[in-house]
């Protein structure tokens, strides 16, 4: 036989069933939903939460464990790893900018790499030096190829040709 299931709910039913309509995530849905059965009466076994919400019962456990140590704050809070270092550092970046803004500036991005390699002793490799340029600086290594005027001037010249003999 199962413990008493016993959880005092501070909240009121009303102002449960209000922030359940606003909510915009699905997993605070779930959560909210979950209270806001307890605080109705609706749910009285922690089994039934979880048959209802689709969860297992040691997660109902664990959401509840969480109510219970710190309210609807610490249920709600959603923790997100904090991911890798970057491996081009901000005095790192300020600097490739600053050789990015130089008229010789780079011919490719593999001159980046081994710039950084020679210059700050990184290795890094080509994808994320291409990225970094690329969607964090927002630069572009190549300008648009130049085309003379004569060029231009020939193209015109046989696009009416071939136009006119149709």
């Amino acid at each position: 036989m199962s413990r008493p299931f016993k959880i005092e709910i501070t909240e009121s039913e009303a102002d449960l069933k209000n922030q359940l309509q606003h909510v915009r995530e699905a997993i605070h849905k779930e959560k909210l939903q979950m209270l806001w059965w307890l605080k109705s009466g609706q749910v009285t076994q922690q089994q039934e939460l979880g048959a209802r919400l689709g969860r297992d019962t040691s997660t109902v456990t664990r959401w509840l464990q969480k109510y219970r140590r710190g309210g609807l704050v610490e249920l709600l809070q959603i923790n997100k790893a904090p991911g890798n270092e970057r491996k081009i550092k901000v005095a790192v970046l300020a600097d490739l900018r600053q050789q990015l803004q130089n008229p010789e500036g780079f011919s490719s991005y593999g001159a980046i790499v081994a710039w950084l390699e020679h210059k700050h002793g990184l290795t890094v490799e080509y994808g994320t030096v291409y990225a970094t340029v690329r969607y964090r600086l927002g630069a572009k290594l190549k300008a648009p190829r130049p085309q003379s005027a004569q060029q231009n001037q020939q193209a015109v010249e046989t696009f009416k040709k071939t136009w006119v003999q149709r």
